[in-house]
C-alpha cells in the first residue's frame, strides 16, 4: 500500500480528530469526493496490531449509525441476524485482513473478525463500513436497510 496523498491524509486526521496512526486507502468516497470508509493496513506503524480493516470516517454516516446505535441497534442486529451470518462475515473480514500481513511478519498480529470482535456484534459502524467497502457482511445489510428510518 503506498502512502494515502497528503489531501487525504489532512482530511482524514480532521474527520477522525487526530492523525491516523498508519497507512490507509480511501475506498469509498460520497457524492463530492469526501472519504467515507477508509482501509486500514493490519499493522500501524509501530507494529502494534490494527483489527478494524474498514473504518467509516464520513461524518454523516458516523451520525447516522451512531443514531442507530443509541437506539439499540446492536441489540436489534444480533436478536434479528442469524448468528451464522455474522460469524461468517467475521471470517471473511479476518481473512481479507490477515492476508494482508507480510508472510515475513513475526510480531503480534490482530485477532477476531470485524473490528476484532469473535463473535456477536460490537460496532454497527465497522459491519457498515465493511458493507459499503463491498464487503459480504449481513450485519452491515441490516445497518442499511435501517438507516432508512434515520435523518
Amino acid at each position: 500500500m503506498t502512502i494515502p496523498p497528503t489531501d487525504d491524509t489532512a482530511r482524514v486526521t480532521t474527520l477522525l480528530g487526530r492523525a491516523p496512526q498508519g497507512e490507509f486507502e480511501v475506498v469509498v468516497r460520497d457524492a463530492a469526493g469526501d472519504p467515507v470508509v477508509l482501509r486500514n493496513q493490519p499493522l500501524l506503524r509501530d507494529g502494534t496490531p490494527m483489527p478494524t480493516l474498514y473504518w467509516l470516517a464520513g461524518k454523516e454516516a458516523l451520525r447516522r449509525v451512531s443514531t442507530l446505535e443509541a437506539q439499540g441497534g446492536v441489540r436489534r442486529a444480533e436478536a434479528e441476524i442469524p448468528p451464522g451470518e455474522v460469524a461468517a462475515a467475521h471470517a471473511r473480514y479476518a481473512a481479507e485482513r490477515d492476508a494482508l500481513i507480510p508472510p515475513t511478519h513475526t510480531g503480534p498480529r490482530p485477532f477476531g473478525g470485524v473490528a476484532g470482535t469473535r463473535e456477536g456484534i460490537k460496532c454497527l459502524h465497522a459491519h457498515y463500513a465493511h458493507f459499503l467497502a463491498g464487503g459480504d457482511d449481513a450485519v452491515g445489510r441490516w445497518v442499511e436497510a435501517q438507516l432508512v428510518n434515520i435523518p
